[in-house]
């Protein structure tokens, strides 16, 4: 398969994984100082028992962190009695393979990992005399493939008993991730559990939608009245834009009136004016012609009353002649009468006088006729032309009577218009402020609206709508922005559920396709490696299998190991059913025949063969040297008291003799 199932094989694996040159143990348990040197494949360490031989992969359990040695003593137990601090160290090879190092920070052939205990209890790890923490330990032997609390990996003392109780559910899990295949059934069981947490989240967003389609129904009839008010509140403002309007509309009409008006009144102001200019000029005129006719007729007034007077004086003159003469001819009569006596003298010249007044008075009286005459003749005529001019006069007077009336009311009417002329540049004025203080309203209205209703038509309705808007005002004001955030939210749930369906289905296809190719690789796997479990089997005489048992799902799929023995068929590996000895057998052939396919580049047991007797020890060893030729790049490690006769020369034998209290190392070469 490709992709992230894409199989490495053990060997490529082993081939960048260092495999240790050297053990150094410091005042390690029953070891003051040693040097245990190792080789690629089998490293057969051997002694009597209590020599130290199980300390040796003690050590290098401690030296990885295994739980297992720290969860069954105390690490400061394991301090060489009356030390305060000991060490493990163990020494990788390190050596360029094919153009890299196994370890690639660092540049030295060997690596050394080391880890210090002290009494008090306290430890610490060092990596090339650098110290380092536990976790980059961790990280450095996952990189390896190193497990050290996988029993397939490391098997102490007495957990050939446990590997053997140990579930098939286990036993699974175990060999995949001695194989590498870890890695499919934590995706597959990570996937599971994604799908889960799907599926959890789904019915979670089931629910959601239903409560905020039921919390939307609510803010929805919500929204839609906050709608209505923001209709309203639309509706409102663009009714009082079209008042403004309209008010302005008024204005200008009014003020456009106002000025035609006003232009008629100025227009009609000068015309009035022209005629009173006019009716002025006629006034005068007439006034002037009238003087002229009072002048004349004074004169002929004067005229008459000279000539009454001359005619006056001249009935005087002769009514004062007629007495005259009617007193002369009482005096003459008297004188003649008269028995007075006079003086001579005085009568002569009393009746010379007589004579003459008389004579006089009668040629008077002549001349008085005469002039009466005329002065009646000029009196008449001069009364005659009095009349005229009087006429005349008169109609002067009339005219200019009516010309100083016209040009009075023209005067009047002049006022008048002067004073509408004012209330309507007044009106005009106050227009123009009431359109300039509009302005910035207009401004802010934004583009004329047209409209043919009166302002009180417009006011009203806008009163209507005010009182539709009254009873909306209990509305929030975040009306909208909750409904819209409840539909977007609604709808972003709705999206979230679509993706998480559509990526539950992925999932499903993808859980699929892992669980198949899970299954295949195990299957791949055991049809691998039944065979040389069968193999191995077949030289103690028992028979046996291999079975993936799948279980209801991949996390309860178990590895079931079927062993029979004598003849007997084969049936399923259980503390119950086989013996001790038979179990062992069964589980170490189970070990070899997964050595070519366990990633580790180490693999170590200790007294693998405690229940064997000595013929399926003997068999089963030779099973080791074989899958250790065929297997040159790992390295086992076997701890055994046993003596074992062996022909082949190619382990590297190791033994431990305990020396005085302390344990001592002799190599033996290996024939390779």
């Amino acid at each position: 398969m490709s992709g992230p199932y894409e199989e490495v094989s053990a060997e490529q694996e082993r081939g960048f994984s260092p495999p240790i040159k050297e053990i150094i143990l410091e005042n390690f348990m029953s070891y003051e100082y040693a040097r245990i040197p190792l080789n690629h494949g089998l490293n057969l360490i051997v002694g009597p028992n209590g020599a130290g031989k199980s300390s040796v992969l003690l050590a290098i359990s401690v030296a990885f962190g295994q739980a297992y040695t720290e969860r069954s003593r105390k690490l400061s137990d394991l301090i060489r009695r009356g030390k305060d601090i000991a060490r493990v160290s163990l020494i990788f090879d390190n050596r360029p393979r094919e153009g890299r190092r196994p370890i690639p920070y660092s540049k030295a052939d060997t690596f050394m990992l080391s880890r210090y205990l002290r009494k008090d209890g306290s430890y610490w790890y060092e990596a090339d005399y650098k110290e380092i923490d536990k976790s980059e330990v961790v990280r450095l032997l996952r990189e390896f493939g190193i497990n050290p609390d996988n029993l397939l990996i490391i098997m102490h003392q007495g957990m050939i008993e446990e590997l053997g109780a140990i579930s098939q559910e286990q036993r699974l899990a175990m060999v995949e991730e001695a194989v590498g295949f870890r890695e499919y059934r934590e995706r597959i069981l990570a996937a599971e559990s994604d799908l889960k947490a799907m599926v959890s989240e789904e019915g979670s967003l089931v629910q959601l939608i239903e409560n905020a389609n039921q919390t939307i129904e609510y803010w929805k009839q919500i929204y839609d009245r906050y709608m209505e008010k923001k209709r309203l509140e639309e509706h409102r403002r663009l009714l009082e834009r079209e008042l403004l309007w309209a008010q302005e509309g008024r204005l200008s009409r009014s003020l456009a009136s106002t000025r035609e008006r006003l232009e008629a009144k100025r227009e009609s102001i000068a015309d009035l004016r022209e005629q009173q200019s006019k009716a002025g000029s006629e006034s005068e005129s007439h006034r002037r012609s009238l003087g002229e006719r009072q002048v004349e007729v004074k004169k002929l007034y004067g005229a008459v009353v000279r000539a009454e007077r001359e005619r006056a004086g001249d009935e005087a003159v002769r009514e004062s002649m007629k007495g005259l003469r009617e007193e002369l001819e009482v005096i003459k009569n008297d004188l003649e009468e008269s028995r007075m006596e006079l003086d001579p003298a005085r009568t002569k010249r009393l009746r010379e006088f007589l004579e003459f007044a008389s004579s006089r008075s009668g040629a008077g009286s002549q001349e008085a006729g005469r002039k009466k005459a005329e002065l009646d003749r000029e009196v008449a005529s001069l009364q005659a032309e009095v009349s005229g001019v009087e006429e005349s006069i008169r109609r002067l007077t009339d005219d200019y009577v009516s010309q100083r009336v016209r040009f009075e009311v023209l005067d009047y009417r002049i006022k008048v218009t002067e004073s509408e002329v004012r209330e309507l540049e007044r009106a005009e004025r106050e227009a123009k402020a009431e359109l300039e203080a509009m302005k910035p309203d207009l401004d802010r209205a934004g583009e004329r609206v047209l409209t043919q209703r009166a302002t009180y038509e417009v006011s009203e309705e806008i009163k209507l709508v005010s009182a539709q808007l009254q009873k909306l005002q209990d509305l929030p004001e975040d009306a909208e922005k909750i409904y819209k955030d409840y539909t977007g939210n609604l709808e972003g749930l709705k999206g979230k559920l679509e993706q998480l369906q559509e990526n539950k289905n992925l999932m499903l296809k993808e859980l699929e396709e892992r669980k198949k190719a899970w299954k295949n690789a195990v299957q791949n796997l055991i049809d691998e490696v039944a065979p040389i479990y069968r193999q191995v089997l077949s030289t103690v005489g028992a028979t046996g299998a291999i079975r993936l048992d799948e279980g209801g799902s991949v996390a309860e799929a178990g590895l079931q190991l079927l062993v029979g023995f004598k003849g007997a068929e084969p049936s399923i590996l259980d503390p119950y059913t086989q013996s001790g000895g038979e179990r062992s057998v069964a589980l170490v052939a189970f070990m070899l025949s997964l050595q070519s396919r366990i990633i580790s580049p180490i693999r170590a047991m200790d007294e693998f063969d405690i229940h064997m007797d000595p013929r399926n020890r003997e068999a089963i060893f030779k099973m080791i040297l074989a899958q250790g030729k065929r297997n040159p790049n790992s390295q086992n490690i076997v701890i055994t008291p046993s003596i074992i006769t062996v022909a082949d020369r190619t382990a590297h034998v190791i033994t431990v003799q305990s020396v005085h209290g302390s344990s001592q190392v002799k190599e033996y070469a290996s024939g390779r």
